[in-house]
């Protein structure tokens, strides 16, 4: 049967994390010099590898190829092998938010008594812990602040504002951040080559833009657009399938912008609203586009935009013949309506009133 990429190629070590360098110097330093917390606190964005990380951590300190904690599981022994495909009985993995009433956590606490079947530890991963009631909280506290010394608490959270001082506070905390571009990027490109996936460079970076630092849903993307076609991969795919705005739909909105025309410009408009494109969308993506235009201008690089080198030439040549000035007025106005876009019931009206006002150099 068929894994689906963000399956098939889920990080086993510590070293096959991208990103997160952070998080797991940490780790690896804690292992290696045995001062291993009873509880672990991962909070972050969806899809950046807190839950991956918890197995790779039971790894470590379950695999039974060492005789103690190792920073390198071998992921052959059968400890590593019943994490890896979520069979272990002494890492039980629970969902918060269907395991939250204090009658769950009381069960945990009853089991937490007993060792570990096969392994040095018992490890409970509790994933969404925020979804947890007041009350269950309360009956963890004990257990979570003097556990027995074969039970470690690894929580994973994407809301650590919505728990409880108490819990946090008997916790070793560990802040994911959003992946880059161009950290998503290496990700992809590397899955790509081992399934002889072919995609041109600059569609990774479509993908990646669109993933907003979950690696995760870069490597859903990746799965979903290379069962679209077995050629090469190309930006105008990416764009079609997932319906993005094609960039040069905004480099040519500039354009009829410094043209004048308003005729052009009202024209142009009305093919787009009878285009798919949500103008809401559209208008974020204006936002974001003379943002880039104006980092591009002070000589921001491309690998700090998440850009490729192609793109990047092509914001290059546009900013080559634009005063700075000109780029901050019209980001100022859209900014400034922005409120008004998201709340009217006729957004594409809106967006023709604003474009036309954009035209005038009296702002």
């Amino acid at each position: 049967m068929r894994q689906i990429l963000s399956l098939k190629y889920r990080p086993q070590t510590f070293d096959e994390i991208e990103g997160q360098e952070h998080i797991k110097k940490t780790l690896k330093k804690a292992i290696a010099h045995n001062k291993i917390a009873n509880a672990y606190l991962f909070c972050g964005p969806r899809g950046v590898g807190k839950t991956t990380t918890a197995r790779i951590l039971a790894s470590c300190l379950n695999c039974t190829s060492f005789s103690e904690p190792t920073i390198s599981p071998c992921g052959k022994c059968l400890s590593c092998r019943d994490i890896k495909y979520s069979r272990s009985i002494d890492v039980l993995e629970i969902d918060g938010a269907s395991n939250r009433q204090i009658d769950d956590i009381r069960n945990l606490r009853e089991n937490a008594k007993y060792a570990p079947v096969f392994s040095r530890y018992k490890i409970y991963i509790i994933d969404e812990v925020h979804m947890l009631t007041r009350e269950a909280f309360n009956a963890l506290l004990k257990t979570l602040e003097e556990p027995p010394p074969h039970v470690k608490f690894i929580f994973a959270t994407t809301a650590p504002h919505k728990l409880p001082e108490t819990i946090i506070s008997r916790c070793q905390r560990f802040d994911f951040r959003k992946a880059g571009v161009e950290e998503i990027v290496s990700r992809l490109k590397k899955i790509a080559q081992k399934e002889g996936i072919k995609i041109e460079e600059s569609a990774l970076y479509t993908i990646a833009r669109r993933s907003e630092g979950a690696i995760r849903d870069g490597e859903v993307l990746l799965d979903q657009i290379a069962a679209y076609s077995d050629k090469v991969i190309t930006v105008q795919m990416v764009e079609e399938i997932l319906d993005i705005i094609p960039e040069e739909t905004f480099f040519s909105y500039f354009a009829l912008l410094k043209e004048g025309d308003k005729g052009k410009l009202l024209a142009f408009l009305e093919k787009l609203s009878q285009s798919s494109y949500d103008p809401i969308e559209f208008y974020s993506g204006l936002i974001k586009f003379f943002r880039t235009l104006l980092l591009v201008k002070n000589d921001l690089p491309a690998k700090i935009l998440g850009l490729s080198p192609e793109d990047y030439q092509k914001f290059q040549k546009e900013v080559d013949t634009t005063k700075e000035e000109e780029i901050t007025r019209i980001l100022s106005r859209l900014l400034d309506t922005e409120e008004m876009m998201r709340r009217t019931f006729f957004p594409e009206i809106l967006l023709e009133v604003i474009s036309l006002k954009l035209l005038s150099r009296d702002d």
